[in-house]
């Protein structure tokens, strides 16, 4: 297994499409950098938040999830409580190759501020746009910037395609297009 540098990536999202839109460099002059890195891409957050609220005192059950626990939110800024998180999907749209799996890490700028980022890994041949679940661990409430950058994205490539890929099983994810729930 290889990771795969930006040459790679360029050549993947210009050629074959694999991030879209795709800034083939690193936009960093006044917002939290995105686009193509040495080893890595930079995704954006989107303008559209679920916001986790405990308005209805509900439980968090992931086979039975009760999307009212949510508050939506659109904005260039989202405000997640302290002690709370909020859904969130990427700007770009991913087409995962059937060879690679993805591994994505929360941005220094926001983890050292108490903002952490879960992305689960990207199957090889999953596509859509990431669901990002960001957790604000601080008891003060945390702004998130639409629009720039959130996580980043590692490439690894294996040296051999899987028996099955995640479109090969349709993976309950598979073209997600907005802010996904658990699904069972």
């Amino acid at each position: 297994m290889s990771i795969m540098n930006d040459r790679w990536i360029i050549e993947m999202a210009t050629q074959h499409g694999m991030i879209e839109p795709f800034e083939n460099s690193q936009v960093r002059s006044g917002v939290i950098s995105y686009g193509v890195s040495a080893y890595g891409y930079d995704m954006r957050v989107a303008r559209e938040f679920k916001i986790f609220t405990n308005v209805l005192n509900s439980v968090v059950d992931p086979k039975a999830f009760d999307p009212k626990s949510f508050v939506e939110y659109e904005g260039d800024v989202c405000i997640v409580p302290p002690n709370s998180f909020a859904l969130a999907r990427s700007v770009e749209y991913f087409r995962i190759p059937r060879d690679v799996m993805t591994i994505t890490v929360g941005k220094s700028t926001y983890a050292r501020c108490g903002i952490i980022t879960n992305v689960t890994p990207f199957e090889p041949e999953w596509e859509g746009y990431v669901t990002l679940e960001i957790s604000n661990t601080t008891p003060l409430p945390a702004r998130i910037y639409a629009n720039e950058g959130i996580a980043q994205v590692l490439f690894f490539r294996g040296n051999e395609p899987p028996v099955t890929s995640y479109k090969d099983k349709k993976g309950k994810y598979q073209g997600q297009v907005g802010v996904t729930l658990p699904k069972i």
